[in-house]
């Protein structure tokens, strides 16, 4: 008797597991993994992301530094005793001689140009758009022109061209718009109005200009045209810092 239900015993741990058995564990595994790799494409997004914004930064970091290295230093020439302004910056097209500074102003894309001029003694340390000094042994003058232009891939970029060669500089950038910081009694350092280049040109005040806003547009790398609604991201994004002359501040 005992010898019988032992047998039985055996048989039905023999048996393994039931079909529905095998289609619940199965289901509960794809169910399992399912939610996994949700969170493997939800990580990979976050980074994607994260990994855009600090390029994003990056750029807007490296374009803002170059354009105040260069905007502060505009007007500047080594040892006065022996340099003038009238000597070390020609007339040169729209430049009258002596003249640091001028720009176009256009509201529609890419903007603006701003044209900035300085001299200065080689290995004293002052930067050009290049990102480079003064390494040729004698007093150089540099012509620095910002402008925003598409290159042949189709890329806008924010490019400077300094005494006659063009240097592109940062990707994705749209538009460039320029406000110049005028003091027009032209008889001290504070601004009493903020100009477009026209307005300047118009009221010959490019030897009153204090400071310069500067506004840079870049293309938003997390825009979407499929995503509207609350929540989406725009699909520029603009940053912005006011820039004095030292020139003229004395800072």
């Amino acid at each position: 008797m005992n010898t019988r239900h032992n047998g039985r015993s055996s048989l039905r741990s023999a048996r393994g597991f039931t079909l529905p058995e095998l289609l619940v564990a199965l289901l509960i595994g794809l169910f399992l993994i399912g939610g996994l790799l949700a969170i493997v494409q939800d990580n990979r997004r976050t980074f994607s992301s994260q990994n855009q914004l600090s390029q994003l930064q990056d750029s807007q970091r490296l374009a803002m530094s170059l354009m105040t290295d260069v905007v502060q230093a505009t007007g500047y020439f080594p040892n006065p005793v022996i340099n003038t302004l009238t000597t070390l910056l020609p007339a040169v097209g729209a430049m009258a001689v002596g003249q640091a500074m001028t720009g176009t102003y256009n509201a529609a894309t890419p903007g603006d140009t701003i044209t900035l001029r300085y001299a200065t003694n080689p290995g004293d340390g002052i930067l050009n758009c290049s990102g480079g000094s003064n390494t040729t042994g004698a007093v150089q003058t540099y012509s620095n022109t910002f402008s925003v232009v598409v290159n042949g891939a189709g890329v806008s970029q924010l490019v400077c061209t300094m005494n006659g060669t063009v240097y592109p500089l940062v990707n994705n950038i749209t538009n460039l718009s320029v406000l110049y910081g005028v003091n027009t009694a032209g008889t001290g350092t504070n601004v009493d109005t903020y100009m477009n280049a026209t307005q300047v040109q118009a009221a010959g005040d490019w030897g009153n200009v204090v400071s310069a806003q500067v506004t840079l547009t870049f293309l938003n790398p997390l825009y979407s045209a499929a995503n509207v609604g609350q929540g989406a991201q725009p699909q520029f994004l603009k940053f912005q810092r006011v820039i004095g002359i030292m020139a003229k501040t004395g800072i």
